[in-house]
């Protein structure tokens, strides 16, 4: 197995430094719903975190909550409100789009305003070693004094000097040492400290809550190429300056930025306002169609937003769905597809450095020989299962959305809809094909039989109608599918034209009809 390294510049050999690999991610500033790009990082990093765990590898992931710095300061004192109620209200509602897209929480989440002790012993430590200064209740880190700063991005000491100064009121000694610790204003939350009533710098967040949880040596530090430079190489300096240990982290690695367009130069951020929210993306496309989206591509290329391939990934979301519901026994005997081929492969190219384009690749393949083998009569039942591990892996459930109805006058119009249908179904009759005739009377009594259901709990029991409403939605496709077999493309078609005015769309594609609604 290798991963890119980003202190190295290559593709290394993947060895832990022990028993159970360690695995820190840079978390959220939570004063704002999380966006698309957020997703983009957290989605990779918890394909990684399943993907060590499915090769058999412990896992310890950390992923810490910044809670306290300039901006969560600045909205809070906008709002009105308190410091820790804006960050509780935006660290909840992030669990809650984590848990919508499939996201594992990690196993510490640890927030910066809870190792203000840990982060004082580091900076306390920096200047008994000569690392850092103290002046005027703020504290420095001396840059000069680390002679390899700058190997994580690439750049001199003299290189970063372009276009830096030290600004007005600052005391440092060189433009490019930076805050450790800073004397709080008046309407900002502060700790004591050897220096003073202050708050933390944002960098020692990061090396407090690491050493603290995983140890002065870590495997893995994961984000994005935006924090690469400061944060993550003032990560560096600090951490081992302060241990004296070298390596701080083995591995980095660093996911891709998100942009909304092809010809913007900047990332997507709530700062330019140039944003997607989970949620709102959540609207219009399932967790797997997310997930596929920013799959899709290598994860250290910078990805676009588009409607567009997010369609396509939702159409790829419903395949992997159909093929994985053909659990079903056969009456040829087990289809004889190559699992262990399909397995091999989807390991041997995740084991490069986590090449999930490739994986979902493999999915897609397997997905289309379970259908061939489904519609030749085989038993696909064990290469389902296979499918569905596999997917597993990369976070994907198959499973339809959840919310695909979303309120009660759906429903209603739902069964006017059906009723109107109903009244042209007598020519049912007419079709010459008994099988057939008699397929399309199951379907229909089945549809029948839930609508009927759906009456006498509309208004009472609104999650069992939903249920029901969807078990309609799905019977409706099907029998539209029989409908055009026998010919009865009318009816078919009012079907189509039916579920279309509830903006159910209908794709007929080789591998059957996907179907999805527009939210």
């Amino acid at each position: 197995m290798k991963v890119f390294n980003t202190l190295s510049g290559q593709k290394e050999e993947f060895v832990p430094q022990g028993d159970e690999v360690t695995v820190y991610v840079c978390g959220i500033n939570p004063y704002a719903d999380a966006h698309i790009g957020h997703a983009m990082s957290y989605v990779f990093f918890d394909v990684v975190r399943r993907y060590l765990e499915f090769r058999g590898y412990k896992v310890k992931h950390v992923q810490n909550v910044t809670d306290i710095e300039d901006n969560i300061i600045a909205h809070a004192n906008k709002l009105g409100v308190s410091v820790p109620e804006l960050t509780q209200k935006y660290v909840e509602r992030y669990e809650e789009d984590m848990k919508a897209l499939n996201v594992l929480p990690a196993h510490g989440f640890p927030r910066a305003m809870g190792a203000i002790d840990k982060m004082i012993e580091i900076v306390q430590g920096l200047i008994e070693k000569g690392f850092a200064y103290a002046v005027s209740g703020n504290v420095y880190f001396r840059v000069r004094n680390v002679p390899d700063y700058g190997k994580l991005s690439g750049r001199s000491l003299e290189q970063m000097m372009a276009g830096a100064r030290i600004e007005p009121g600052e005391d440092k000694e060189h433009p490019m040492d930076f805050l450790l610790w800073k004397e709080s204003k008046p309407d900002e939350p502060s700790w004591d400290s050897p220096w003073g009533k202050g708050r933390p710098g944002w960098h020692i967040e990061c090396s407090a809550m690491s050493i603290r949880d995983l140890g002065e040596q870590i495997d893995i530090h994961g984000g994005g190429q935006d924090v690469l430079f400061p944060h993550h190489e003032n990560e560096i300096a600090q951490s081992e300056s302060f241990t004296g240990k070298k390596p701080f982290v083995k591995y980095w690695l660093h996911n891709g930025l998100l942009k909304m367009h092809e010809t913007d130069e900047a990332k997507m951020s709530r700062s330019l306002g140039n944003l997607i929210t989970i949620r709102e993306a959540l609207e219009k496309y399932s967790a797997d169609a997310i997930r596929i989206f920013v799959l899709s591509s290598y994860y250290r290329s910078p990805l676009t937003y588009s409607e567009e391939t997010l369609e396509a990934a939702e159409r790829g979301a419903e395949r992997l769905r159909q093929a994985a519901s053909r659990i079903r026994e056969g009456n040829q005997g087990e289809a004889q597809i190559d699992m262990a081929g399909y397995r091999n492969r989807f390991i041997e190219v995740m084991d490069d450095d986590f090449s999930t384009a490739q994986a979902l690749a493999t999915l897609f393949d397997l997905a289309r020989e379970i259908n061939r083998a489904d519609e030749t009569g085989m038993d696909v039942s064990k290469a389902c299962d296979t499918l569905v591990e596999l997917a597993g892996v990369l976070g994907l459930t198959l499973k339809e959305p959840e919310a695909l109805i979303i309120n009660p006058d759906y429903v209603g119009k739902l069964v006017a809809g059906w009723e109107s249908v109903e009244q042209n179904l007598a020519t049912i009759q007419t079709i010459p094909d008994e099988a057939i005739r008699v397929e399309i009377g199951n379907v229909v009594g089945l549809i029948d039989r839930n609508i009927e259901s759906i009456k006498e709990q509309l208004g009472e029991n609104v999650e069992g109608t939903l249920v029901l409403a969807n078990e309609v939605i799905k019977a409706q496709v099907d029998l539209r599918t029989h409908l055009r077999v026998a010919k009865q493309f009318q009816l078919a078609d009012e079907i189509r034209d039916g579920l279309g005015e509830l903006g159910i769309t209908l794709e007929d594609t080789s591998q059957g009809t996907v179907w999805k609604r527009k939210r």
